[in-house]
């Protein structure tokens, strides 16, 4: 069932707040998974050896696990903007 809200879109409501930051996080897992297993691809496809894919994909993981605390354990959407 995809998400909804049960009023119209207020910026300032807690409620389309908290569904837009689930959201701003959800398509950041989205562009992790999709940019890391595109550069596996055509790394094999390639043959290449890449030392930098290691870094890119602990550093963005590092950064989507920072991303995924703030917005499912230190988000206060109760308190106004």
């Amino acid at each position: 069932m995809p998400p909804k809200l049960s009023s119209p879109p207020d910026p300032r409501s807690p409620e389309y707040r908290e569904l837009r930051d689930k959201i701003n996080f959800a398509l950041h897992v989205a562009l992790f998974a999709a940019t890391n297993s595109g550069i596996a691809f055509f790394q094999r496809l390639h043959q290449a050896d890449w030392p930098w894919q290691g870094w890119l994909g602990i550093l963005w993981f590092l950064g989507l696990a920072v991303h995924g605390i703030y917005v499912f354990a230190l988000a206060r959407y109760s308190e106004p903007i």
